[in-house]
């Protein structure tokens, strides 16, 4: 007996699906409570990676995305970079405490404009273990937008060591964010074994299937509802 078999429901099966690639963010600094609740639904009902909620959140978001494969993220150090190392170890301790499963912190971009890349050396050495002992992911974000091509290689070559999860291009708090030319930049330079978030001014769908082309595994952004609805339209 012959059987139809739908071979286009197979390979959109094989398709990429964004939405895996999404950590849903809200990061404002006037975020409310029914904010977090809203990014949260959106990520249950589009099954994003991650939703990325400021450090007073994470507790919330756990809870309201407990029974769920999406992951609960933070930010560290956040947006410039340039607490304490002491002060970046407290609030990472303190946020896995509080049930994040993902930090996102930011290094001192002070340090390296100045050189200091002993500094930056010391920074993450002290964070690694913390994150390292509970299992969690930590991704480092440089800022990617405001950096010379030698110094985000060079970013590269210190974080690969350290065994980071992920090197992230941008808080997007800086002049600009996730550029394709970053992200190709950053994949020659780390080993296979790192991940690459994009973030920053990433707010359709084309934009973001650029970044993942040249390397990016998340991508960082608010506008993830708006991408997935993009990426369902005929002829994307």
């Amino acid at each position: 007996m012959y059987c139809y078999y739908d071979f286009s429901l197979q390979l959109q099966y094989f398709t990429m699906q964004i939405n895996r690639y999404i950590d849903h963010t809200i990061l404002k600094p006037t975020t409310l409570i029914t904010d977090i609740e809203r990014v949260c639904s959106e990520a249950k009902q589009y099954n994003f990676a991650a939703v990325c909620v400021p450090p007073p959140f994470i507790k919330t978001a756990k809870q309201q995305l407990a029974n769920t494969a999406v992951k609960t993220a933070t930010v560290i150090g956040f947006p410039f970079g340039y607490s304490a190392i002491e002060a970046k170890l407290a609030e990472t301790l303190l946020a896995i405490v509080d049930g994040a499963d993902e930090l996102d912190m930011v290094i001192n971009l002070i340090a390296l404009k100045n050189n200091d890349w002993q500094y930056l050396a010391n920074e993450i050495n002290h964070i690694i273990p913390a994150v390292k002992q509970n299992s969690k992911v930590i991704k480092l974000i440089i800022e990617s937008g405001v950096l010379t091509d030698e110094e985000i290689i060079r970013c590269c070559e210190l974080y690969a060591p350290a065994e980071i999860d992920f090197l992230k291009t941008s808080t997007g708090y800086a002049e600009k964010g996730a550029s394709v030319h970053a992200v190709e930049l950053m994949r020659k330079h780390l080993p296979e074994h790192i991940q690459i978030k994009a973030s920053g001014g990433i707010k359709t769908y084309a934009f973001a299937q650029e970044l993942i082309d040249a390397g990016a595994t998340r991508i960082g952004c608010s506008s993830s509802v708006q991408i997935v609805s993009e990426q369902n339209e005929p002829g994307a």
